[in-house]
């Protein structure tokens, strides 16, 4: 249902809407003394508490996540009941484990941040608290660290449950990028350099004919 063309048109509104929302959102924070960068406008207290963390950054990138992993294990159900090639099947059955083990460590990593959010959004620290507000900015630190683990964690996923993907991993990394680093550093080695001895002999000769 979704051609090239199409997928381009969604990608470029998608973006749009983001860089449009972001401003929004941003701009909604203030600096106070005693409390940081916190949300001052009311509206935004609200829409951030009740819409973007639980539902725009949390449930609905998790139900559309499981909905397609779901439809994908479906998938698969119906191709082992049809008469298909066993390689075939091995690489949907590898795809599906990959797509299933992405969307559990999509959830797990990405509740416990959207969580915290909601939490310190309502209910700030004020720093003239230095111990709450030092284990505040802590556990901020790590739900943002694992947070971030679920933009790195996808090759390291595919690498432990999908066999092909090691081999190609593998392939790509000791047949290609190993063998262009051998070449290259063969090309230096073997680089020619003139003899400054040759040349000071050669210009010495052509003085002593010209005198």
């Amino acid at each position: 249902m979704c051609t090239l063309k199409l997928g381009r048109y969604l990608s470029f509104i998608f973006i749009g809407f983001a860089i449009i929302h972001g401003i929004a959102l941003g701009s909604s924070y203030d600096v106070q003394l005693t409390l940081g960068c916190v949300l001052s406008n009311y509206v935004a207290l609200q829409y951030s508490t009740y819409f973007f963390y639980p539902v725009l950054g949390g449930f609905l990138p998790i139900v559309i996540a499981s909905s397609f992993s779901m439809l994908a294990y479906h998938n698969v159900r119906r191709i082992v009941r049809r008469q298909l090639p066993i390689v075939r099947r091995k690489l949907d059955k590898q795809i599906t484990a990959m797509v299933l083990m992405r969307v559990i460590a999509f959830v797990c990593l990405v509740l416990p941040y959207n969580a915290y959010r909601i939490y310190s959004i309502n209910f700030p620290t004020s720093q003239s608290m230095p111990m709450a507000y030092a284990v505040g900015r802590l556990l901020q630190a790590i739900f943002i660290s694992i947070n971030l683990i679920n933009f790195a964690i996808s090759f390291y996923i595919f690498i432990l449950f999908s066999s092909r993907f090691r081999r190609q991993v593998k392939f790509v990394v000791v047949k290609k990028c190993w063998q262009r680093w051998k070449c290259w550093c063969c090309f230096i080695n073997n680089q020619t350099e003139p003899d400054n001895n040759i040349e000071a002999h050669n210009s010495q000769m052509e003085s002593e004919e010209n005198i």
